[in-house]
Protein backbone atom coordinates (compact mmCIF):
# COMPACT_ATOMS: atom_id res chain seq x y z
CA UNK A 1 0.00 0.00 0.00
CA UNK A 2 1.16 3.12 -0.94
CA UNK A 3 1.69 6.51 1.56
CA UNK A 4 0.52 9.84 -0.37
CA UNK A 5 3.60 12.31 0.93
CA UNK A 6 1.78 14.91 0.72
CA UNK A 7 -0.14 13.88 3.92
CA UNK A 8 2.78 12.21 5.52
CA UNK A 9 4.97 13.13 8.59
CA UNK A 10 7.50 11.89 10.67
CA UNK A 11 7.38 11.64 14.35
CA UNK A 12 11.07 11.04 15.65
CA UNK A 13 10.48 10.74 19.33
CA UNK A 14 12.92 11.32 21.98
CA UNK A 15 16.21 11.33 20.04
CA UNK A 16 17.61 13.30 23.17
CA UNK A 17 21.23 12.70 25.21
CA UNK A 18 19.05 11.67 27.88
CA UNK A 19 18.31 9.13 26.21
CA UNK A 20 20.65 7.68 23.85
CA UNK A 21 24.09 8.79 25.50
CA UNK A 22 25.80 7.25 28.73
CA UNK A 23 25.73 10.52 30.59
CA UNK A 24 21.84 10.78 30.20
CA UNK A 25 19.28 10.28 32.37
CA UNK A 26 18.47 7.24 31.22
CA UNK A 27 22.06 6.37 30.03
CA UNK A 28 22.21 3.61 32.03
CA UNK A 29 19.71 1.18 30.64
CA UNK A 30 19.50 2.24 27.33
CA UNK A 31 22.64 3.70 25.71
CA UNK A 32 24.60 0.17 25.31
CA UNK A 33 21.59 -1.43 23.54
CA UNK A 34 20.55 1.58 21.41
CA UNK A 35 24.48 1.71 20.27
CA UNK A 36 24.72 -1.96 19.98
CA UNK A 37 21.47 -1.55 17.50
CA UNK A 38 22.39 0.52 15.17
CA UNK A 39 19.32 2.69 15.47
CA UNK A 40 20.34 6.32 15.70
CA UNK A 41 22.46 5.82 11.99
CA UNK A 42 19.36 3.84 10.77
CA UNK A 43 16.83 6.44 11.75
CA UNK A 44 18.79 9.56 10.51
CA UNK A 45 19.10 8.26 6.68
CA UNK A 46 15.38 7.11 7.28
CA UNK A 47 15.15 10.83 8.21
CA UNK A 48 17.02 12.08 5.52
CA UNK A 49 15.03 10.19 2.65
CA UNK A 50 11.92 10.58 4.35
CA UNK A 51 12.76 14.52 3.76
CA UNK A 52 13.92 13.99 0.02
CA UNK A 53 10.46 12.51 -0.45
CA UNK A 54 8.93 15.66 0.56
CA UNK A 55 7.55 14.53 4.26
CA UNK A 56 8.16 16.69 7.05
CA UNK A 57 10.15 15.66 10.09
CA UNK A 58 9.22 16.55 13.50
CA UNK A 59 11.21 15.93 16.44
CA UNK A 60 9.70 15.92 20.30
CA UNK A 61 12.13 16.38 23.15
CA UNK A 62 11.00 14.83 26.76
CA UNK A 63 11.49 18.16 29.00
CA UNK A 64 10.40 19.59 32.14
CA UNK A 65 10.43 23.29 32.84
CA UNK A 66 9.86 24.79 35.87
CA UNK A 67 6.47 24.40 37.83
CA UNK A 68 6.57 21.22 35.89
CA UNK A 69 4.20 22.26 33.02
CA UNK A 70 1.65 19.23 31.87
CA UNK A 71 4.03 16.41 34.33
CA UNK A 72 1.30 13.99 36.12
CA UNK A 73 3.01 11.67 38.43
CA UNK A 74 0.64 9.46 38.05
CA UNK A 75 3.35 6.35 37.46
CA UNK A 76 6.54 5.42 38.97
CA UNK A 77 8.04 6.19 35.45
CA UNK A 78 6.94 9.47 36.07
CA UNK A 79 7.54 10.36 39.82
CA UNK A 80 11.10 9.50 38.80
CA UNK A 81 11.23 11.90 36.37
CA UNK A 82 9.72 14.23 38.61
CA UNK A 83 11.85 13.80 41.32
CA UNK A 84 14.68 14.27 38.82
CA UNK A 85 13.25 17.40 36.55
CA UNK A 86 16.39 19.23 36.48
CA UNK A 87 17.64 16.84 34.04
CA UNK A 88 14.85 17.34 31.83
CA UNK A 89 15.10 21.29 32.14
CA UNK A 90 14.82 22.70 28.38
CA UNK A 91 17.92 24.05 28.38
CA UNK A 92 19.47 20.93 30.20
CA UNK A 93 22.38 19.12 28.66
CA UNK A 94 20.31 16.16 28.61
CA UNK A 95 17.07 17.69 26.89
CA UNK A 96 19.02 18.31 23.59
CA UNK A 97 18.72 16.15 20.58
CA UNK A 98 21.97 14.35 19.79
CA UNK A 99 23.19 15.10 15.93
CA UNK A 100 23.32 11.87 14.88
CA UNK A 101 19.77 11.09 14.75
CA UNK A 102 19.82 13.95 12.03
CA UNK A 103 17.76 16.83 12.75
CA UNK A 104 17.81 19.89 10.52
CA UNK A 105 17.38 23.22 11.41
CA UNK A 106 14.06 23.88 9.98
CA UNK A 107 12.48 20.53 11.14
CA UNK A 108 10.30 21.23 14.35
CA UNK A 109 10.84 20.79 17.65
CA UNK A 110 7.76 19.92 19.98
CA UNK A 111 8.34 19.69 24.23
CA UNK A 112 5.80 17.90 25.98
CA UNK A 113 5.49 16.33 29.66
CA UNK A 114 3.98 12.86 28.50
CA UNK A 115 4.91 9.24 27.34
CA UNK A 116 3.06 10.36 23.88
CA UNK A 117 4.53 12.50 21.48
CA UNK A 118 1.27 13.64 20.59
CA UNK A 119 0.41 15.45 23.82
CA UNK A 120 1.65 18.48 22.57
CA UNK A 121 1.02 21.33 20.40
CA UNK A 122 2.10 18.86 17.63
CA UNK A 123 -1.27 18.21 16.83
CA UNK A 124 -2.35 21.53 15.82
CA UNK A 125 1.09 21.86 14.03
CA UNK A 126 0.05 18.27 12.18
CA UNK A 127 -3.82 19.22 11.19
CA UNK A 128 -2.73 22.68 9.98
CA UNK A 129 -0.42 20.76 7.46
CA UNK A 130 -3.30 18.52 6.59
CA UNK A 131 -1.16 15.24 7.81
CA UNK A 132 -2.95 11.95 8.63
CA UNK A 133 -0.26 9.99 7.98
CA UNK A 134 2.33 9.24 10.66
CA UNK A 135 5.67 7.10 10.17
CA UNK A 136 7.27 6.70 13.96
CA UNK A 137 10.90 6.50 14.96
CA UNK A 138 12.53 6.85 18.56
CA UNK A 139 13.45 5.21 21.83
CA UNK A 140 12.03 3.52 23.59
CA UNK A 141 9.70 1.36 21.69
CA UNK A 142 7.61 0.13 24.72
CA UNK A 143 7.52 3.63 25.91
CA UNK A 144 7.16 6.68 24.12
CA UNK A 145 7.22 4.49 20.85
CA UNK A 146 4.03 2.50 21.96
CA UNK A 147 2.32 5.22 23.83
CA UNK A 148 2.66 7.47 21.20
CA UNK A 149 1.76 4.81 18.00
CA UNK A 150 -1.44 3.67 20.34
CA UNK A 151 -2.59 7.45 20.82
CA UNK A 152 -2.01 8.30 17.28
CA UNK A 153 -4.35 5.82 16.11
CA UNK A 154 -7.14 6.51 18.52
CA UNK A 155 -6.86 10.00 17.43
CA UNK A 156 -7.47 8.83 14.12
CA UNK A 157 -4.21 9.02 12.51
CA UNK A 158 -2.72 6.11 9.98
CA UNK A 159 -0.14 5.13 12.12
CA UNK A 160 3.01 3.34 11.48
CA UNK A 161 6.12 2.55 13.45
CA UNK A 162 9.48 2.12 11.16
CA UNK A 163 10.87 -1.11 12.57
CA UNK A 164 14.16 -0.97 12.58
CA UNK A 165 14.13 2.86 13.66
CA UNK A 166 13.18 2.37 16.76
CA UNK A 167 14.90 0.62 20.04
CA UNK A 168 14.22 -0.92 23.54
CA UNK A 169 16.41 -1.61 26.65
CA UNK A 170 15.51 -5.48 25.52
CA UNK A 171 15.26 -7.05 22.47
CA UNK A 172 12.65 -8.83 24.25
CA UNK A 173 10.61 -6.41 24.34
CA UNK A 174 11.37 -4.56 21.83
CA UNK A 175 10.09 -7.25 19.68
CA UNK A 176 6.88 -7.92 21.69
CA UNK A 177 5.70 -4.35 21.65
CA UNK A 178 6.45 -4.36 17.61
CA UNK A 179 4.12 -7.88 17.52
CA UNK A 180 1.36 -5.59 19.91
CA UNK A 181 2.04 -2.62 16.99
CA UNK A 182 1.53 -4.86 14.20
CA UNK A 183 -1.91 -5.50 15.66
CA UNK A 184 -2.97 -1.92 16.54
CA UNK A 185 -1.36 0.23 13.75
CA UNK A 186 -1.03 0.45 9.94
CA UNK A 187 1.92 -1.79 10.47
CA UNK A 188 5.32 -1.99 11.70
CA UNK A 189 7.45 -1.49 7.86
CA UNK A 190 11.45 -1.45 7.65
CA UNK A 191 12.80 1.81 6.93
CA UNK A 192 13.31 0.28 3.20
CA UNK A 193 9.51 -0.67 3.14
CA UNK A 194 8.37 3.06 4.43
CA UNK A 195 10.38 5.11 1.95
CA UNK A 196 8.82 2.49 -0.72
CA UNK A 197 5.57 3.31 -0.10
CA UNK A 198 6.23 6.94 -0.24
CA UNK A 199 8.24 6.47 -3.47
CA UNK A 200 11.29 7.31 -2.12
CA UNK A 201 12.51 3.34 -2.64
Amino acid sequence: MSIDPSRAAVLALHWQVNVIKPEGFFGGMLAEPVARSGVVARAAAFHAGARAAGVPVAFTRFTVPEGEGRLVRNTPFMAAVGEAQEHFRPDAPGAALVPEAGAESDDPVFDNQRLSGLSSPITGWLAGAGIDTLLITGVATNLTVEQTARHGTELGYHVYVVSDCVAAADDAVHEASLANLALTTQGVPTAAEALARLGAG
